[in-house]
């Protein structure tokens, strides 16, 4: 008998995106005969060196920043680590000031719930050693709230750090607003820290480049990450915009690489794939319209035709090709899996941590039970998704759910 193989559709390009052709052509010369070492001083090392300059103007550009200012890591977990622990341990040194003494030193940092693992670990982890930790809450629909972050801010604040769009919700934050007040902040006297320097203000931009304007003047940004992988471009690979001026303490030591900010021989062809792929982001940002189209098709469909379902998220602030619902009475884990086998490539939350059996953190910050988290699934559209393909999950997934919910014995039908 000849198996059926059903065509493969992608619903998951917030957990990462297929490489652009054009993107993986113009890496290609220097995984082959462009392999020469940038610190090298022979004409292959400084071909390579030439192509890491122009990647680094390119981010530069898109982020409205100085090329200097862009620090390249092996991924954004490593970029989010770098503006985390590189702050805290920085602020050893430029503190305490007049008003402040050593032995009470006490530095304070402010987050909030739904952030990416990769800022809540090491904040929790700063936690442990002695620094204290504001956890901002959000509202029902993911959202935090502009005047907590201005309240929570104290004389001995070093560093704020809100994610600008949530990876798992799609939750869009005021990060303009928010560092409209700390650079008023700064600017003031009320700051017992050095007032040109702290709080110092990151964002984990990760998942809004394709979407959002970064421009970090824009932004009152001084920290910014961002990730090849969720552009188009390569794994690997990621990027800390550092604002010129902004104390931070390297976290990998070595040969000095990156302006000393981050050692290691650089990952060239990766380097130049995330340049390339943010050339493109701006190019993208024309198609949203239509993933918006796309995306509030899928959601009023599955509102209209499958009872129990529930958006979790902003309907208005979120990214426009995120799509989290809630299926009362059913295992998220269990539609995932029953989707993959008709071909549909679906999340249960972050791609990072979905082999966790815990509730997503996000889902409970907005107030939901542990069985709404435990029931959700979320799609996420990209540059390839067509109509078709909403179509086609549509027509399949209110039967899974209908199926399931009779294994469970559910009331719903």
């Amino acid at each position: 008998m000849t198996k059926i193989v059903k065509k493969q559709i992608y619903f998951d390009y917030a957990a990462t995106t297929p490489i652009d052709s054009d993107v993986l052509r113009q890496m290609m010369p220097y995984l082959k005969e462009n392999y020469g070492n940038p610190s090298s001083v022979h004409s292959l090392g400084q071909k390579a060196v030439i192509a890491i300059d122009e990647a680094r103007e390119q981010i530069a550009q898109f982020l409205n920043c100085l090329s200097e200012e862009i620090i390249f890591t092996g991924s954004a977990t490593e970029a989010n680590n770098l503006a985390i622990k590189g702050v805290i341990e920085s602020s050893k040194f430029q503190v305490p000031s007049s008003k402040l003494h050593a032995s009470s030193f006490k530095p304070h940092i402010i987050t909030s719930q739904i952030e990416h693992h990769a800022v809540l670990e090491p904040c929790c982890q700063a936690e442990k050693r002695g620094a204290e930790v504001t956890y901002l809450p959000v509202d029902k629909e993911g959202l935090i709230s502009v005047l907590d972050v201005k309240k929570a801010i104290k004389p001995q604040t070093i560093l704020v750090s809100i994610v600008y769009a949530n990876n798992e919700i799609g939750a869009i934050q005021p990060i303009a607003e928010i560092g409209n007040i700390i650079y008023k902040l700064r600017n003031s006297k009320s700051q017992a820290l050095n007032s040109k320097q702290y709080p110092i203000f990151h964002t984990d931009a990760v998942q809004a480049v394709n979407y959002l304007d970064c421009d970090v003047k824009k932004l009152n940004i001084d920290l910014l990450t961002i990730s090849g992988h969720k552009i188009y471009g390569p794994k690997g690979i990621g990027a800390l915009f550092i604002k010129k001026g902004t104390p931070i303490e390297p976290q990998i030591l070595g040969g000095g690489q990156e302006f000393n900010f981050r050692s290691g021989t650089e990952n060239v062809a990766g380097i130049v794939g995330l340049g390339a792929a943010i050339k493109k982001a701006q190019t993208l940002k024309l198609k949203n319209k239509n993933l918006e189209k796309l995306r509030d098709k899928l959601i009023d469909r599955i509102l209209a035709s499958i009872p129990g379902s529930q958006l979790n998220g902003s309907r208005k602030k979120r990214l426009p090709n995120n799509i989290n619902i809630s299926f009362k009475d059913v295992e998220g884990e269990a539609i995932a899996i029953n989707l993959d086998y008709e071909g549909i490539a679906v999340s249960t939350g972050s791609a990072c941590s979905s082999k966790s059996l815990e509730s997503s953190h996000v889902l409970l910050a907005l107030d939901s039970s542990h069985e709404r988290a435990h029931g959700s699934l979320r799609f996420s559209l990209g540059k390839n998704t067509t109509e078709k393909e909403i179509d086609r999950i549509l027509n399949i997934l209110p039967k899974i759910i209908k199926r399931l919910r009779k294994i469970s014995g559910s009331s719903f039908k």
